[in-house]
């Protein structure tokens, strides 16, 4: 067993009574900085405090050690520095006067943001929320720890700076998934950046680093955090309202830098003279469709801005409309055999624009030529198919089209998740994806369980085939308000819920109501599965003293 007193409070690892870790490095006479939390203090009685990792004006992150679990964790504490402070030699925070209500509304939103992150657990892009509690005065949310690096370290231990579009789809492609996921559950990040992502010894991209709307924007009541470069506008105090396009901005500047190798200009200066621009041997290398995604995912004004992550994922997977206004921004002038290729000037994000928008007009003019010639068709070639004339019958029975071009069925439950099937260009050209989300204890979430044409089946190019989709683990909340309450109805409520109840009674002196939840185990409010058991401790009945000997005699 681990004894917590030869561990380092920079990484955890098990060093005896050493004065420097031998894995890191660390210090360990080293003590923490003011205002916050001294190492080795202990937070809801079991999450040790150990190095600060980082901070921001909404808190501090430190690394931490589950003094139950035995495993090293993360621990976020909320501590505004512009609203609160911590009084020397003590770890209770302390609120500046007629700052309370901000610090209790900025609290009640920390604590709402996590509990959110806590049910989402299981996503592949996220770092698991393992508790949340309150103490010294504040809230801490406890995570897994997670061991990787940043996606800036990662790029810029490459040799170029840079990765190719096929390689930025793998790993960007999940983390777009995931940011649907939190925005339907209600969660803008507003801080995604080549900081605040991480590369995981998986090769999988987490993304990292939340906060509360107050810590990144500008003229809030807390010290803003924004990441020039990747911040959008309306981020720089009242320039529009914020929404999931905020983030839609931050996520397409980092696929940006990914491809590019250099931070994108600031929105500030981008407002007053837009200059950003594709280089050219970029533009000749990145298919023009995710170009076309990147330009429409950076406008400025958030109304002119890709507003889903559905869109955005559309057109990074070269949708037909995407592919089509795309095309123009790389056509290059005709050349004689054996001339030499003409070097391109970077394009701007205006002349790029203007260039989309040519392509779509023309479009839009073809669109209609063919409808008029459509038109006429049906009233000459097709007039009986339309009109029940001679022939109806062999029409009818035809009349369910599919492509003479023949596919064969891939076994779609190797070929990775759900998502990285859907937004693969080459099984959207040839299948048409329909999703039947069931849950499942044994196979990972987005997981595809089976499908509905078997694999190697010949087919019509846009055959409909019915994925079936794992939802993962079963999760359920467990309900926050059972304290107090008879131990029969709680019992009863969480049955229902799909929980197991074990109770345990509790020697009651006369303090408790008889049979009624004293305290509840694992902590509430969060999501667990279904199936989980739930200890319920529970006040027994009042004891009574035994009469004494002389009593009895009497």
């Amino acid at each position: 067993m681990i004894n917590t007193d030869d561990l380092c409070m920079s990484c955890m690892k098990e060093i005896g009574n050493v004065k420097q870790c031998p894995h890191c490095g660390f210090q360990t006479d080293s003590t923490q900085l003011a205002p916050y939390l001294p190492i080795r203090t202990v937070v809801s009685n079991r999450y040790l405090v150990g190095k600060l990792l980082e901070y921001n004006g909404e808190g501090a992150t430190y690394i931490g050690w589950d003094l139950t679990n035995r495993v090293a964790v993360s621990i976020r504490e909320f501590l505004p520095d512009a609203i609160s402070a911590r009084t020397p030699n003590s770890p209770v925070l302390r609120i500046m006067a007629g700052r309370e209500a901000t610090f209790h509304e900025c609290c009640q939103s920390f604590l709402e943001m996590w509990r959110q992150l806590a049910r989402l657990r299981g996503l592949s892009a996220l770092i698991s929320v393992i508790d949340i509690v309150e103490d010294y005065a504040t809230a801490y949310a406890i995570s897994e720890d997670f061991d990787g690096v940043t996606l800036r370290d990662f790029l810029l231990s490459s040799k170029t700076g840079y990765i190719n579009w096929e390689k930025a789809r793998q790993l960007f492609m999940p983390v777009l998934s995931t940011l649907g996921t939190l925005h339907s559950s209600g969660i803008i990040h507003r801080g995604i950046s080549p900081t605040t992502l991480f590369m995981g010894r998986d090769g999988k991209i987490r993304i990292s680093g939340f906060s509360i709307w107050q810590a990144r924007t500008e003229r809030s009541p807390l010290n803003p955090q924004l990441f020039n470069g990747y911040a959008a506008i309306e981020q720089y105090g009242n320039k529009g309202k914020q929404g999931v396009w905020t983030d839609i901005y931050a996520f397409a500047a980092v696929l940006y830098r990914a491809l590019i190798g250099s931070d994108p200009i600031d929105a500030p200066a981008r407002e007053a003279n837009d200059r950003l621009m594709i280089p050219a041997k970029f533009a000749e290398q990145i298919p023009a469709y995710v170009v076309n995604a990147l330009i429409n995912a950076l406008q400025i004004q958030p109304g002119d801005r890709t507003r889903s992550v559905e869109q955005l994922r559309a057109e990074l997977s070269a949708s037909p409309s995407a592919a089509a206004a795309g095309e123009v921004f790389h056509q290059a002038p005709k050349q004689e055999q054996k001339s030499k290729p003409a070097v391109k000037k970077p394009l701007t994000a205006e002349e790029l624009k203007s260039a989309k928008e040519t392509a779509i007009k023309a479009g839009a003019i073809s669109l209609a030529a063919g409808l008029v010639i459509f038109a006429i068709l049906s009233f000459t070639v097709f007039r009986d198919r339309f009109f029940g004339g001679a022939g109806n019958d062999q029409t009818t029975s035809s009349s369910s089209t599919t492509s003479s071009d023949t596919v064969t069925v891939p076994d779609f439950t190797v070929l990775g998740s759900y998502q990285e099937i859907i937004t693969n260009p080459l099984w959207a050209e040839k299948f048409t994806f329909t999703a039947n989300y069931v849950y499942s204890s044994e196979v990972k979430l987005g997981t595809i369980i089976s499908q509905s044409v078997p694999e190697n089946s010949e087919v019509g190019e846009g055959t409909e085939i019915i994925l079936t989709v794992s939802k993962g683990k079963e999760m359920i909340v467990l309900p926050d308000n059972l304290i107090g309450m008879d131990y029969t109805a709680v019992e009863a409520q969480l049955t229902a819920l799909g929980f197991k109840c074990t109770k345990k009674d509790r020697v009651n002196d006369g303090t408790g109501v008889p049979n009624s939840i004293f305290a509840v185990s694992p902590v509430a409010g969060l999501s667990y599965e279904k199936g989980t058991e739930v200890t319920l401790q529970v006040w027994a009945e009042i004891a009574t003293t035994a009469l004494t000997d002389e009593t009895t005699a009497e």
